[in-house]
């Protein structure tokens, strides 16, 4: 078996860089295999165009008449373009996206007449099977109907030789299946009520958009490698291996000089990206060998995650090309670092507003500081709920692991944006005197420029800090779906807006207030209300975790406890009173992430004891057998002295020994847990006894395995280790 091994090391080691040109400037690619505006106008009647860019815009309806129009264009650029196919491209409860291919090929009854069809039915609708995908028990297996429907705020674009229309799933009975339906509900509902705290500085804003940049953490290693490891090629992780003696202590990967082999794969990456319109800018080399980062240009949320969920498909067939594997798990490689997706929020107005960008101007600073000050009482009052929104097995591994923010959520604002909230907490109660207001606006809410100039600092242990004209959510896992995040965020945020409105008119109504002075009185109760999310600290530090507690804030270190926040009576009430999920579907996807949790985890264990007996035993014996051979000749050659002469060998042989009975045994044990485990009928208690039961026992099965690798002889050791892994370029 080592020979697989050794034949993957000698492939990767003669590996040439793909040769590749770009033909073209990016801006001339961008958006070319893209149903964007540009085409639209080529290949649509006017009223088709206004119809679809209304319905971008503004949410209106396309009359079904009009989406014939539309379906007519759309076949007629894709076609021009050598496309033979057509999918309604969307996103399943499963963390990948899903597509059925239909051809625009079709003939009439007796086969004759073949023809290229593609009508607005087929461009609204289509009926794929529901039953094998996560539905969390809202379908029967038997009740199989579920639908994609047309969702015209995201374009059509071409990828191959087909054309992927954005879609949402539902099921028949009108529940959502899926991760964009969600996230567009969130989406309108934010704008609705963005938009009327709006109108309190600016009556011309009619329209607030939620902004997302994405920062792809990844890794990159030979296909070849990865294939010679089982638990890589079926987990996305390394199970067991001893860490290397260089990994990234030096601190010489992070932003050095990007490895040939991996910037062609980039340049190629990034064609294809700009064909796409994925609009990404930035590369880099990450801290662990082989890892890196790529990251976009800000867009519509909506837009930003489908370019996310497209791109991880992009970058796995790109990587292919290159002989890759991309590997997107929050945490491949024990001992170095493991992989994110900083999610970047913000807030932008139909007339060129950053809502959570200062200005130079007190009123248009009283606007930043109202959306500012309201997200973070949103996430003070839903800290748990947002962190179950980034609970998966894989992001358990990567949360407060001296890499990434811990499991408690905080928010981080900087040294300035703190001495601003204090002086606004010492805001009279009831209507401001003039000198009380003058002073506050000019001397507290119009330096708000000059303060943020010297608020540079980046605290990499907050879960949630503002970086100077948005907000970072940078515990959300490299894997992961931007949509489950940004549903939760943009859900809390306008909830509290909505809640927020209806104080500052209650005090304009009933008290008499003045519009600032009910805007300073509202914002003052939030920020003392909201004090224990704030933290400026260390977040790995243990006295943290104790604070953390104090004041009263979760600390759900595991997937099974982080996850209950989404089925709690907070949670359920939140998404029906704003529309965005009903019961039924909070607790489908309650389920479905359980369930989904408790699958990986059983994989992984018996991929584990898999490679544990299979691989790693054999091995242990085949050396263990040449060390006995050895201490055998010894006894021939030196008698009753040999014991001396061979006692470093047999001292190997017993801990070989010992090593093969910890992993047996413990495998054993393993299973047998799992067994008890798959008898629970109850999904959390599943998830529970998989969590507190079963996974525990991989550390100790990894670390017999781990100490066998460092005895046994290296020619005869089967698995790819680390040092091949993460420094083969």
């Amino acid at each position: 078996m080592s020979t697989i091994r050794f034949q993957a090391l000698r492939e990767a080691s003669t590996r040439k860089p793909l040769h590749f040109e770009e033909t073209e400037k990016k801006s001339i690619l961008f958006g070319s295999n893209v149903f964007n505006a540009k085409a639209m106008k080529q290949y649509l009647t006017s009223e088709a165009f206004k119809a679809v860019q209304g319905a971008i815009q503004h949410g209106t309806k396309i009359d079904r008449k009009i989406a014939d129009y539309v379906a007519m264009g759309m076949k007629e650029w894709a076609l021009s373009k050598g496309v033979t196919h057509y999918t309604h491209w969307f996103q399943p409860l499963t963390g990948t996206t899903a597509e059925k291919h239909d051809a625009f090929f079709e003939t009439s009854y007796d086969g004759s007449d073949p023809v290229e069809k593609f009508g607005g039915a087929q461009l609204v609708q289509q009926e794929p099977d529901a039953s094998s995908f996560p539905n969390g028990g809202i379908r029967n297996t038997f009740e199989a109907r579920g639908y994609t429907a047309w969702d015209p705020t995201s374009p059509a674009f071409i990828f191959g030789t087909t054309l992927c229309i954005p879609t949402v799933f539902i099921s028949y009975t009108g529940e959502a299946l899926d991760y964009k339906t969600p996230l567009l509900r969130a989406l309108t509902v934010m704008d609705d009520a963005a938009t009327e705290v709006c109108k309190y500085f600016d009556k011309n804003v009619k329209k607030v958009t939620a902004t997302l940049g994405w920062e792809q953490e990844y890794f990159l290693i030979d296909r070849s490698l990865a294939k010679s490891r089982p638990d890589l090629m079926m987990t996305g992780r390394t199970l067991l291996g001893h860490t290397s003696a260089k990994g990234q202590q030096l601190d010489d990967h992070y932003f050095g000089s990007i490895p040939t082999r991996a910037l062609t794969y980039m340049r190629d990456l990034e064609q294809e990206c700009m064909l796409l319109g994925i609009p990404v800018k930035t590369r880099h080399n990450e801290v662990a060998p082989n890892q890196f980062e790529l990251a976009p240009i800000f867009e519509e949320t909506n837009l930003a995650v489908d370019h996310n969920c497209l791109l991880m498909d992009v970058m796995e067939k790109v990587a292919e090309r290159h002989d890759f594997k991309v590997l997107f798990h929050e945490k491949p490689f024990k001992g170095v670092n493991g992989s994110g997706k900083h999610n970047n929020w913000s807030l932008a107005t139909d007339t060129g507003v950053n809502l959570l960008s200062p200005s130079k101007t007190p009123m248009s600073n009283l606007q930043f500081l109202t959306f500012f000050i309201n997200t973070i009482k949103a996430v003070n009052d839903n800290e748990s709920l947002l962190r179950a929104s980034i609970a998966t097995a894989s992001n358990d591994h990567r949360l407060g692991a001296n890499e990434a923010p811990p499991a408690i959520i905080s928010v981080f604002i900087g040294e300035s944006l703190t001495k601003v909230l204090a002086e606004l907490e010492g805001v009279t109660t009831g209507k401001l005197s003039p000198e009380e207001k003058t002073d506050l606006k000019l001397n507290v809410v119009g330096k708000i420029p000059d303060l943020m100039l010297d608020n540079t600092d980046r605290n990499r242990t907050s879960p949630f800090a503002f970086t100077g004209n948005k907000f970072e959510f940078r515990a959300v896992g490299s894997s992961a779906n931007c949509s489950n995040a940004m549903t939760t965020l943009n859900a809390i945020v306008a909830k509290q807006l909505r809640d927020f409105k209806v104080a500052v008119d209650t005090l304009i109504d009933e008290k008499g207030m003045k519009k600032d002075d009910a805007i300073f009185n509202v914002l003052r109760e939030y920020i003392k209300q909201s004090k224990k999310i704030l933290f400026e600290g260390d977040g790995y530090s243990e006295a943290w975790e104790q604070e953390a507690a104090k004041r009263g804030l979760s600390n759900y270190k595991t997937t099974p406890e982080a996850l209950k926040a989404r089925a709690s009576k907070q949670a359920l009430d939140l998404f029906a009173e704003l529309g965005i999920m009903n019961h039924i579907e909070v607790e489908a996807r309650y389920e479905i992430e359980l369930e989904e949790y408790t699958k990986k985890i059983q994989i992984e264990g018996r991929v584990l004891g898999d490679i544990a007996r299979n691989h790693v035993i054999p091995t242990a014996i085949r050396y263990q057998n040449n060390l006995i051979e050895n201490v055998r000749g010894l006894k021939e050659i030196f008698g009753k002295d040999f014991e001396s002469v061979s006692k470093e060998q047999i001292a190997i042989i017993k801990q070989i020994s010992a090593h093969i009975e910890g992993i047996n045994t413990k495998v054993e044990e393993m299973t047998n847990e799992r067994k008890k485990a798959n008898q629970l009928t109850d999904a959390q208690a599943m998830a529970e006894a998989y969590c507190n039961k079963v996974k525990p026992y991989f550390e100790v099965i990894r670390n017999h395995c781990d100490k066998l690798e460092l005895l046994v002889d290296n020619e005869m050791w089967t698995l790819t280790k680390y040092r091949e892994l993460l420094f083969t370029k």
